[in-house]
């Protein structure tokens, strides 16, 4: 059976620039915000339930969701939230379970940022692997790369698990508190391993 190893934490924690690694290290890369946007672009399998769901006020002139509109609303609005995430999470399941099953690499890397929050995730990954930060930093990084209004960054953190849910939850962890060369070297280590647990018969 394929090794999947679940790769998680909080935003702005790290998760990308790990899996980017992973990846370039031969690692078969699936990651669910990748598919949520395929999903919810111009010409996505989920816009003609978000124009049913949401109205027009919701499509940006392109034809795609407009993220920011639905990000706001989301955390306005639970049901609205709820809502969203019971048209895109199926969806997203099954584009991910397809493309684990077609993966070329040696073991894949599930990119799931809510993945402690799912409930089920010891059932669909072998492996949890928590990129972890103090949340200073995350809350840095966040404002830094999205001009998002530092209250909206608060409540993203908050809505969140927390940083001692996600480590109990943990087989290995990465620590990205430092510099992105330390993170590298950390993910070297752990592709050695997983190679190794991929090889092995169980």
């Amino acid at each position: 059976m394929r090794l999947v190893v679940g790769l998680t934490g909080g935003i702005g924690s790290g998760k990308s620039a790990a899996a980017e690694e992973f990846g370039r290290l031969g690692a078969t890369v699936v990651d669910t915000d990748a598919i949520a946007h395929e999903l919810t672009q111009a010409g996505g399998a989920a816009m003609p339930q978000v124009r049913t769901l949401f109205g027009e006020g919701y499509v940006d002139a392109r034809g795609a969701m407009d993220r920011a509109k639905m990000r706001a609303l989301a955390f306005q609005d639970p049901a609205a939230r709820k809502k969203l995430e019971q048209l895109l999470h199926p969806l997203i399941r099954a584009e991910s379970e397809r493309r684990i099953a077609a993966a070329s690499g040696p073991y894949v890397i599930h990119v799931v940022p809510l993945l402690v929050e799912s409930g089920d995730y010891r059932q669909r990954v072998a492996r949890v692997l928590v990129v972890d930060c103090p949340e200073n930093a995350q809350f840095d990084r966040v404002r830094q790369r999205s001009r998002l209004p530092d209250e909206e960054i608060r409540r993203i953190i908050r809505s969140q698990a927390s940083r001692e849910e996600r480590l109990a939850a943990a087989d290995d962890v990465i620590d990205n508190s430092g510099l992105l060369a330390a993170l590298h070297k950390q993910v070297r280590v752990l592709h050695a391993r997983y190679l190794e647990l991929a090889r092995s018969p169980e």
